[in-house]
């Protein structure tokens, strides 16, 4: 078996917002809230999770772009959280990022070839000849030409892009990389290269990833195990396939019945949830799916439920698993 590269346990990050523009009183955000879960090296985790559950938030503590307000997070056996200075800078070259917007992402002053060389100057990889090589090679690995290091990033599509964002992330020749939403900007039909291409980079260069999406469709098709995310907490999590032949958490059940489909019956029995998200400021008592459940009874909004392991590998937050759904694939 895989050791596990990140292990995050008891994850907490709690923001402090103002009441209003004339109040000085400030209320607590809770945007990730007691989240654990392990990554095997060279393995995919998908986070998965609708807008604002905290998924991005969880990404970006582990790679310490935010500091969390509690648990622990550890990168090879080494405590994230208390790394300073140095040894900080040390893992960074280790773990790396490709953002979402490919348009955003990249300076419009810079050529190519700079944008991607960047990481290699920050971190005194190289002499410059050595560099341009290095970078050079990149832009072949990701399906560039080698003219594309002359250009500047306007004069490039959004899969280009996106292709550039990889080159920059694989740069200093980390050994984890955080896709945070990595085709949700590109068109439909530029979505599965980047995606073909991230998996066969990770069999090259035996990459360990945590992809961030809110489109099950990416999630199944590139990530060997899954994470579903709800306001802040982990409500299940297992290998991929078998949460989509096996959901055993209500909203999962409603995430899987809202994948596009051809089957007519699957369109016209989707499951569509009642009422709002709830607010990670007042988050309701027990379960936080609760009031949205169809399945919901009176312990599930006073007390709030574990993350068991209900079979081997497949974990879930839920007082009553669902044995069976008519929604799975």
């Amino acid at each position: 078996m895989s050791e596990n590269i990140i292990e995050v346990k008891n994850l907490r990050m709690y923001f402090e917002v103002s009441r209003g523009l004339f109040s000085s009183e400030t209320l607590t955000l809770r945007a990730v809230d007691d989240v654990s879960f392990n990554i095997k090296k060279g393995d995919t985790l998908g986070l998965v999770g609708e807008s604002g559950c905290g998924k991005t938030t969880t990404a970006r503590c582990i790679l310490k772009l935010y500091e969390s307000t509690g648990g622990s997070i550890k990168f090879e056996g080494l405590e994230v959280t208390k790394l300073k200075g140095r040894k900080l800078r040390q893992l960074r070259r280790d773990m790396q990022i490709i953002f979402q917007d490919p348009y955003a992402s990249l300076d419009p002053r810079m050529k190519v070839g700079d944008i991607i060389g960047e990481p290699l100057i920050v971190h005194g990889v190289a002499n410059a000849s050595e560099r341009s090589e290095i970078v050079f090679n990149l832009i072949k690995t990701v399906g560039l030409a080698p003219d594309h290091y002359y250009r500047y990033p306007h004069e490039f599509s959004g899969g280009q892009r996106q292709r550039i964002g990889v080159a920059r992330a694989l740069a200093l020749n980390p050994k984890f990389i955080v896709a945070d939403e990595p085709v949700s900007a590109l068109d439909v039909s530029i979505q599965a290269q980047i995606l073909n291409l991230l998996q066969d980079l990770q069999n090259e260069l035996n990459l360990t990833y945590l992809v961030v999406a809110h489109d099950l469709g990416v999630v199944r098709h590139i990530t060997r195990e899954t994470a579903v995310m709800y306001v802040g907490k982990l409500v299940e999590q297992s290998p991929t396939e078998d949460l989509f032949h096996n959901p055993s958490h209500p909203y999962t059940e409603a995430l899987i019945s809202a994948v596009p489909s051809l089957d007519l019956q699957r369109k016209m029995n989707r499951l569509v949830l009642r009422g709002d998200v709830p607010s990670p400021i007042f988050p309701p008592p027990g379960c936080r799916f609760s009031p949205r459940c169809i399945y919901a009874k009176s312990i599930c909004s006073q007390e709030e439920p574990n993350l068991e392991e209900i079979s081997p590998g497949h974990f879930v937050a839920c007082h009553f698993p669902l044995e069976e759904s008519e929604y799975a694939y």
